[in-house]
C-alpha cells in the first residue's frame, strides 16, 4: 500500500492508521475496513474552507481584535496580544500547530469513513486512547505537547456535536500555512501561566516552548481558563485569553439612532453623522495591484512566489486591522451614546453571494457583482451589527430594510425616482432634499420606534402586533424611549 506524508514529514502506512485510528474494537464486523484498506489522507492538497467559514445564518461570524474562534463557534470576547517569539520559539510554536492540525485532520479522515451501516464513529474517549497508543510508537508525536493534541480532539468532538445539533456545518480539513494555531485549556498556574515583566512586556508559558514574550497592551483579565496561540497569513503571532467582557452600559438618556450601512458611506446615522471604513491608501492600493500582477507571473512553489504572497498578506492584514479598529470604535461609540440602536435586518452572506450561476444558467454581470461584494465586505456590515449586539445586548432593533432608501422621511412619499443619485435624495412630492443615506437612517429609526410602540401597546393587551413577528417578546429596555 502506498504511504502518505503527513504534516510533520513522517510517513504513515495503512496498517499504522488502522492500528491507532481504526481500532478493531470500534470497527464493526463486516464493515470491510482492514489493514489493507486504502486510506487516502488528502488534507495536504485539499484546499477547502475551514470550519469557521461554514456558519449558518443567525450565528456569529466575527473575528477581530476582540473576537476569536475557540471550537467551532466564537466567544463573545477575548483579550488578544501580539506575541514576540524568538526564532527558536517560533519553530516550537509551528511544531505545536502542526501537531494540532495533524490530529484534527486524522479525526476528520477517520469520521469520513464511518457511515450509519458501519455503526457509530469513535468519540473523544476512544480517539484519546488511540492517540496515547500512537504517541508510544512515534517519537515525533510524543515529543509534542499531549495537552495541545488532546485539546484538538476535544475541539473536534465539540465541532461534531455542533454539526449534529444543526448549528454548524461539518468540520473540514485544516491546511498548513492557513490554519496555524492551537488552544490550551486548564487552570492558570498549572497548565499555563502569565506574568508581567515591564510596563509594555509580558510573558506567557506555553507547553513545550516555555516563556514567550508578548506586548502588554492591557491587563490580562482575571479568571481566564484558556488561551489560543495563532499565526495569521502575514506571519504575525498572537495570543488570546478567552473571557466574556461586560456589556457597555446604556446612557439612560432615552435616545435612539438609526444606522444605515452602505458602500460609499460605511455607516450613516439618523443624526446626520457619516463614517467610512479607512481602507488602503492610494499608494498601498497601487502596490497591491503590482504585487498581484507579480504573483500571477511567479512560478508555483518558488521562493519568489512565497515572498510575493507574504507581501500581499501583510497589505491585506493592514486593511483588515483598520476595518476591525473602525468597527470596534464605532460600535463602542454608538453603545455609549444611545439607548436604542436601529439597523436594517440584512442577510449579508446572501447579498455577497457570487452571481456566476451555473453552466446551464450562467449569470449576468458577474464581475460587477463581484466588485459590489468586495465593497460590502470591506465596509464591515455584518461585523458592525454583531459587535453592537455584543456591546449593547437587548438594545439593538432590526427592521425590515424594504423601501427605506425610497421613502421620504419628511412626508412619507415612496417612489423610486426619489433617489436622485447614490448620495442625493430629493422627494418628488414635497421637494425635501437630504443625503440619501441619512434619509434612510432616519426611516430606519422611525420604523424601529413605530414597531416598538405597536409591540408595547398590543403586548399590554395580551396579544401580538398585527403584521409583526409573533415570536417577538416585549423589550423593557426600549420602553423608556
Amino acid at each position: 500500500m502506498k504511504a502518505h506524508l503527513n504534516d510533520c514529514g513522517v510517513r504513515l502506512t495503512g496498517a499504522d492508521l488502522h492500528s491507532w485510528f481504526l481500532d478493531p474494537a470500534i470497527v464493526p464486523n463486516g464493515s470491510g475496513v482492514t489493514n489493507d484498506t486504502p486510506l487516502f489522507i488528502g488534507y495536504l492538497s485539499v484546499e477547502t474552507p475551514s470550519f469557521r467559514a461554514g456558519r449558518k445564518r443567525g450565528t456569529m461570524r466575527c473575528c477581530g481584535l476582540l473576537v476569536l474562534s475557540v471550537v467551532v463557534g466564537r466567544l463573545r470576547g477575548v483579550s488578544r496580544y501580539r506575541l514576540c517569539p524568538t526564532p527558536a520559539q517560533e519553530a516550537g510554536l509551528l511544531e505545536l500547530c502542526s501537531h494540532a492540525r495533524f490530529v484534527w485532520n486524522l479525526a476528520v479522515e477517520q469520521h469520513s469513513w464511518w457511515t450509519p451501516r458501519r455503526g457509530p464513529a469513535p468519540g473523544y474517549a476512544a480517539q484519546a486512547r488511540q492517540l496515547t497508543e500512537a504517541r508510544a510508537v512515534f517519537g515525533w508525536l510524543a515529543a509534542g505537547s499531549q495537552t495541545v493534541q488532546q485539546q484538538a480532539l476535544r475541539d473536534f468532538a465539540q465541532a461534531m456535536a455542533n454539526f449534529f445539533a444543526g448549528t454548524h456545518r461539518r468540520p473540514t480539513w485544516r491546511r498548513a500555512g492557513v490554519h496555524e494555531g492551537f488552544r490550551v485549556v486548564g487552570a492558570r498556574g498549572r497548565a499555563w501561566e502569565v506574568r508581567r515583566l515591564s510596563r509594555r512586556t509580558g510573558e506567557v508559558r506555553v507547553p513545550k516552548v516555555g516563556w514567550v514574550r508578548f506586548r502588554w497592551s492591557r491587563q490580562v483579565p482575571p479568571g481566564v481558563k484558556s488561551f489560543r496561540v495563532r499565526r495569521d497569513r502575514a506571519g504575525r503571532w498572537h495570543v488570546a485569553f478567552a473571557h466574556v467582557p461586560a456589556p457597555v452600559p446604556a446612557p439612560g438618556n432615552g435616545t435612539a439612532v438609526g444606522v444605515d450601512r452602505g458602500v460609499a458611506l460605511s455607516a450613516a446615522l439618523s443624526t446626520g453623522q457619516t463614517s467610512t471604513v479607512p481602507g488602503l491608501t492610494p499608494g498601498e492600493a497601487e502596490r497591491l495591484k503590482r504585487l498581484l500582477r507579480r504573483l500571477a507571473r511567479a512560478k508555483r512553489g518558488s521562493n519568489r512566489r512565497a515572498r510575493v504572497k507574504a507581501a500581499i498578506a501583510r497589505l491585506r492584514a493592514r486593511e483588515a486591522d483598520r476595518r476591525k479598529d473602525w468597527v470596534e470604535k464605532t460600535s463602542t461609540d454608538l453603545a455609549r451614546r444611545f439607548n436604542v440602536i436601529a439597523v436594517e435586518d440584512l442577510n449579508v452572506p446572501a447579498m455577497t453571494r457570487s452571481a456566476k450561476g451555473t453552466i446551464d444558467v450562467p449569470g449576468a454581470g458577474v464581475r460587477q457583482k463581484a466588485g459590489l461584494n468586495r465593497g460590502i465586505l470591506a465596509s464591515g456590515w455584518g461585523r458592525l451589527v454583531t459587535r453592537l449586539e455584543h456591546k449593547a445586548p437587548g438594545r439593538v432593533v432590526k427592521v425590515d430594510p424594504r423601501y427605506t432608501s425610497q421613502t421620504c422621511n419628511a412626508c412619507g412619499h415612496r417612489a423610486r425616482d426619489n433617489r436622485e443619485s447614490q448620495a442625493v435624495f430629493r422627494c418628488t412630492a414635497c421637494g425635501h432634499r437630504a443625503n440619501a443615506d441619512v434619509n434612510a437612517a432616519r426611516n430606519i429609526k422611525d420604523t424601529a420606534m413605530r414597531d416598538t410602540a405597536v409591540g408595547r401597546t398590543v403586548a399590554a393587551r395580551g396579544g401580538t402586533p398585527s403584521g409583526g413577528p409573533v415570536n417577538r417578546e416585549p423589550q423593557p429596555t426600549l420602553l423608556s424611549v
